[in-house]
């Protein structure tokens, strides 16, 4: 979503990034809007002010969606949910070359606002200015470079502010869902997302909520109306291209999409299991199996009590993806004796995908097929007397 750049950081040391209370006559105010990129971090679009200031020759983006790519551990902090964001100021046609070469349809609409609302909008932003304040912690949901600007709209509006009348609540669209939206071509990495997002991700996202998308802010807002003088007038203009690609299309293979590769992969391991007969070849096959597994469970132990994005914790993934796989990794490893890890694995897997349908949050089609392979492998190796698929040579370690 964030507009990831640190090139063209500047705050200008000749002071025209200071907002003066006396130029908010002249000062025309945009809301940007860019498309999706192909760029994992830019397929959600991204937003942000554009300040005109004509007697200061003055032409300025405001952007909240800056980070440092050089950031010591930069992969660590983002997993942890650490990684600052910042408030880069640049000149607008810096802001507009960078979308050019990425090929992303860039939007303008100015922004009702009367002088006294962008005095105060001014304050703020000088305030976000301020060294303690540039930085902020990233929050995908409710606080990012989207957020940030609605929030400021909010405030220098005030009350005069008019949202479009909200859904009904039975049919407001969870996080996930809008997320799913812009995720829908990237069938791989909407899985992974699926994966990693908890159950607060399948909260019902309200009208102002859904404006953690950008696309979604441009929509709502210019449905907004704000009261002057006893009437509404619209709070943005109409919207007008600045630089105009189409949104990137990519169309997603029914062959090579998740729930394909791994219900073949499902069929292979079912065969592998039934007539593969080799007591070493079969340990390997399991080593390898819960090797993979086991990282997934790493993944969903750390996601869940380590990291600091709430949008992962609450995720039932770890009932499936437990710390018991890991268990079993080592029994096979060691060659262990035990059959309680394969146990526990097996009955937590039968449970899970017994009542995946009532739980509160959304469970991914595509990891059913995993859930199964994973399902087998454990209940052979558990030794249970009423073993259907009754192969003594898997549970000789």
């Amino acid at each position: 979503m964030s507009r990831l750049s640190i090139v063209l950081l500047f705050i200008f040391l000749s002071g025209l990034t200071r907002l003066k209370s006396q130029e908010a006559s002249e000062a025309e105010i945009y809301l940007i809007t860019c498309g999706p990129g192909t760029e994992t971090y830019s397929i959600y679009g991204h937003t942000a002010l554009r300040i005109v200031i004509p007697s200061k020759d003055s032409d300025l983006v405001y952007n909240w969606g800056v980070f440092d790519f050089s950031t010591p551990n930069f992969a660590w902090k983002f997993a942890k949910g650490r990684l600052e964001y910042m408030l880069g100021v640049y000149p607008f046609n810096n802001f507009l070359q960078d979308y050019f070469m990425e090929e992303r349809w860039v939007e303008e609409q100015r922004i009702n606002l009367e002088q006294e609302e962008i005095e105060i909008l001014f304050r703020l932003i000088t305030e976000n200015l301020k060294p303690e304040n540039r930085k902020y912690r990233y929050d995908f949901f409710y606080d990012n470079c989207s957020t940030r600007v609605r929030d400021l709209l909010e405030k220098a509006v005030g009350e005069d502010l008019l949202y479009p009348t909200a859904p009904d609540p039975e049919q407001l669209p969870s996080f996930r869902d809008k997320t799913g939206e812009y995720q829908k071509p990237y069938t791989w990495l909407n899985l992974g997302i699926d994966l990693l997002m908890g159950s607060p991700g399948d909260k019902k996202a309200s009208l102002r909520d859904r404006m953690f998308l950008p696309i979604e802010l441009q929509i709502v807002f210019s449905e907004a109306q704000v009261s002057r003088d006893d009437k509404t007038a619209s709070l943005l203009g109409y919207p007008v291209r600045l630089i105009d690609f189409e949104t990137p299309s990519h169309r997603p293979g029914i062959i090579t999409s998740p729930l394909m590769v791994f219900s073949l992969l499902l069929i292979v391991m079912i065969l592998v299991t039934l007539f593969l007969k080799g007591k070493n070849i079969n340990l390997a096959i399991d080593i390898l199996i819960f090797m993979v597994f086991s990282m997934l469970a790493v993944l969903m132990l750390f996601f869940n009590i380590f990291t600091l994005h709430q949008q992962m914790k609450s995720n039932f993934n770890i009932i499936w993806l437990n710390p018991f796989i890991i268990l079993c990794l080592f029994t096979l490893l060691f060659r262990l004796r035990t059959f309680l890890w394969f146990r526990l694995t097996f009955f937590l897997l039968a449970v899970f995908i017994l009542t995946a349908l009532f739980l509160p949050q959304f469970i991914n089609p595509a990891f059913f097929p995993l859930m199964i392979i994973l399902l087998i492998r454990s209940l052979v190796r558990s030794d249970f007397k009423w073993n259907p698929f009754n192969l003594p040579h898997l549970t000789q370690l």
